[in-house]
């Protein structure tokens, strides 16, 4: 379709049938996959009745724009202006599936963004479900970035929203261009590999990011020993600059009252990244633990949570190969940043649980789920499980059932505590979930002497646990580090029936 046969325009009443028409099938093209129609007809027949939309017609505050396209309507743009915040919003932007691909949301975004400058106004906002993903990718391109989520319900289903925004004018700078991304990377055939970007990444951020440098000197003064922990071996560190990380005050106050450090408006001037199918931004890790460490941060503003990102924690597990191993700390199990969703990334060899997943004497097997291996350590002196698949959507199908199976027997509704590390060898998924009870042993919690500063996450529970203090460092020994295991570690009577409930 050529740009001349689109044609935008305001909107007016004698449109009304036709943006009612192009509200409902869009609402269906792309909520249906996680909102049940019944709620989406709910909330529609509610909000969007012939009443309801001529009202939003004749709202002064409310401006909208619908495209034309081969004598029909395609779609539409409805903007709105908040009066208290003096926000401009991009409240809907709706094409029928047909028409979608074609350019023209861009050409309706372009007609708020024009509308908005000739009233002086330097920024537009706008709100997408979470599970939108295809909307999300189109506002990233745009330029919007995503800066905090908040719930939306449709009927009975409520679901993830994220708010963003795009500045305007001259001096506005896409968020995800350079200098901010080193490289990108989409999985084309003939493109570089990941593992090599982001190596070289390293490189030249030691080289222009004097904090990352000084991060990676520190790293070589390092200390470490091993001590046993039943059949595991524990590589205790003594790694001072993780002392900020260990320590941190993880309050929903104290998060809400400091800014995030992941958002893509608070990262270092020096700082980039490789954008990671245009939806992470992979950054070398400032205070590292392991001479090559990562994190991967979402370039949204959102809960940290692992199930809607499932899919892509297994893509990655894939694009950085057998060397490397993706992890995951749960909000309150280990996450620096718990109102940031982030991964991290190391080589896998580096971490003991990298050798000892090979070691079948220590895992014993409890089932099969869907063509998934599902088993569990024997004698690690912590609660593990493996899920192991040579297919990804039935190892991402069963790691759900585990987190199912784990809210159940815990009855909680959110997402239960939990880290996770993935390695993808030899044409296998394997996961490994440590099922959490708490995040710090209570040892972290006394004064004077009788303190230990141990903050375990998921680097900590694969066997490198990290001590900030070298006091700590000195005294700790197997005994000890198995009870500070068993006391963050779910018990063994909650993890029996959390394995006969997956088998249901």
């Amino acid at each position: 379709m050529r740009a001349a046969e689109i044609i935008i325009r305001p909107w007016s009443a004698g449109d009304l049938d036709d943006l009612r028409e192009i509200t409902w099938r869009s609402w269906i093209f792309a909520y249906r996959a996680f909102i049940p129609e019944s709620d989406l007809s709910t909330y529609f027949d509610i909000h969007y009745d012939a009443g309801s939309f001529s009202a939003l017609l004749a709202d002064p505050s409310t401006t909208g724009y619908v495209a034309e396209a081969d004598g029909c309507l395609a779609g539409y743009a409805r903007l709105f202006f908040e009066g208290k915040e003096k926000r401009l919003y991009l409240a809907a932007l709706y094409l029928l599936p047909d028409y979608q691909g074609r350019g023209i949301g861009k050409r309706l975004t372009g007609a708020a963004e024009r509308y908005a400058a000739e009233r002086g106004i330097t920024e537009i906002w706008v709100g997408v479900m979470v599970r939108n993903r295809r909307a999300l990718r189109f506002y990233r391109k745009e330029g919007f970035q995503f800066v905090r989520e908040e719930p939306f319900t449709m009927g009975k289903t409520t679901v993830g929203h994220l708010i963003g925004y795009k500045k305007l004018g001259p001096a506005a700078r896409h968020p995800l261009a350079p200098p901010r991304v080193f490289a990108a990377f989409d999985g084309s055939p003939g493109g570089r590999g990941l593992p090599e970007l982001c190596l070289d990444l390293l490189s030249e951020q030691k080289k222009s990011w004097m904090n990352l440098r000084e991060g990676y000197e520190h790293l070589k003064a390092v200390r470490e020993r091993e001590v046993t922990c039943r059949q595991s071996t524990i590589r205790l560190q003594f790694n001072p600059g993780r002392i900020s990380s260990s320590t941190a005050v993880l309050s929903a106050e104290a998060i809400r009252n400091r800014p995030c450090f992941l958002c893509l408006e608070n990262l270092p001037e020096h700082q980039a990244g490789v954008f990671y199918r245009g939806e992470f931004l992979i950054l070398c890790n400032p205070m590292p633990v392991f001479p090559f460490h990562y994190t991967v941060s979402h370039v949204d503003h959102r809960a940290q949570l692992i199930e809607p990102v499932i899919e892509s924690f297994l893509r990655l597990m894939a694009d950085l190969g057998p060397d490397w191993a993706v992890l995951y700390n749960g909000a309150k199990c280990g996450a620096s940043a718990p109102d940031h969703l982030h991964l991290q990334v190391c080589p896998a060899g580096r971490m003991p649980l990298g050798v000892e997943i090979e070691k079948r004497g220590i895992w014993i097997p409890e089932g099969r789920r869907n063509g998934v291996t599902v088993c569990r350590a024997a004698d690690l002196g912590r609660e593990a499980l493996i899920l192991e698949g040579e297919d990804s959507a039935s190892v991402m199908e069963v790691f759900r059932k585990l987190a199912s199976s784990l809210q159940g027997a815990l009855k909680i509704d959110g997402e239960p505590l939990l880290n996770m590390a993935g390695f993808s060898r030899g044409g296998l998924w394997r996961l490994v979930v440590f099922p959490r009870l708490k995040h710090r042993p209570d040892v972290f919690f006394k004064e004077g002497d009788d303190r230990v500063v141990v903050s375990p996450g998921v680097i900590d529970m694969s066997g490198v646990l990290i001590t900030p203090l070298e006091k700590d460092f000195e005294r700790l020994d197997g005994a000890s580090v198995e009870r500070i295991y068993r006391e963050v570690s779910l018990d063994q009577e909650t993890v029996d029936r959390v394995i006969a409930a997956m088998a249901r």
